[in-house]
């Protein structure tokens, strides 16, 4: 009896094509060198989760769906009189996705979530944070199949950070460019 373990589709074509395509781009000596994606951090804060607990149980159950691993409160670090908050309120939710699962996040986010967003023309390559990171938001979760939209009380957005080992900004764009991730074409609009 063979054991095969599941290698999802992402992964194999970064070990197959993405790590060649950018030893030979970036002149790399080492296969150690080239950058790869680490994890994926999904972060959601939920408005007026100071007056409605249930919110933040809420975004908590619809980030799990949508991550297919379990997301955990985030807690307010210091009181705020203005806006009514304690330390250790629960204000929003978070999941951190590494491994197979973040491959596999990132495919369903490339091939299925993203082209359902409304006059979606790719994504913005201005959000690289100058170490190899990559940050961009989403308006609306019912983008990501995971969601039945008849049963979202309120339409939030979230933020996703891409963090890899590149060094610069270019070689993270390379990186996340040739996984397939739809950036706007710069030179067609100007």
């Amino acid at each position: 009896m063979s054991t095969t373990t599941y290698i999802p589709r992402l992964q194999k074509k970064y070990k197959e094509e993405v790590a060649d395509a950018l030893m030979k781009k970036f002149g790399y000596k080492s296969v150690m060198q080239v950058p790869r994606l680490t994890k994926i951090c999904l972060n959601q804060g939920v408005k007026g989760s100071v007056s409605d607990k249930k919110l933040v149980d809420d975004a908590v159950k619809e980030m799990t769906m949508i991550a297919g691993q379990k997301a955990v409160p985030t807690m307010s670090k210091k009181d705020v009189s203005n806006f009514k908050l304690r330390k250790n309120m629960p204000i929003g939710c978070r999941v951190t996705l590494r491994g197979s699962n973040m491959y596999e996040f990132l495919d369903r986010l490339i091939s299925v979530s993203l082209p359902r967003v409304r006059d979606f023309k790719g994504i913005s390559d201005k959000s690289f944070d100058g170490r190899g990171n990559y940050t961009f938001g989403v308006t609306e979760q019912i983008i990501y199949p995971e969601i039945d939209i008849d049963k979202v009380n309120r339409i939030s957005g979230m933020d996703l950070t891409f963090v890899t080992t590149a060094k610069t900004n270019e070689e993270a764009y390379e990186l996340l460019k040739e996984l397939g991730m739809p950036f706007k074409n710069i030179k067609k609009e100007q």
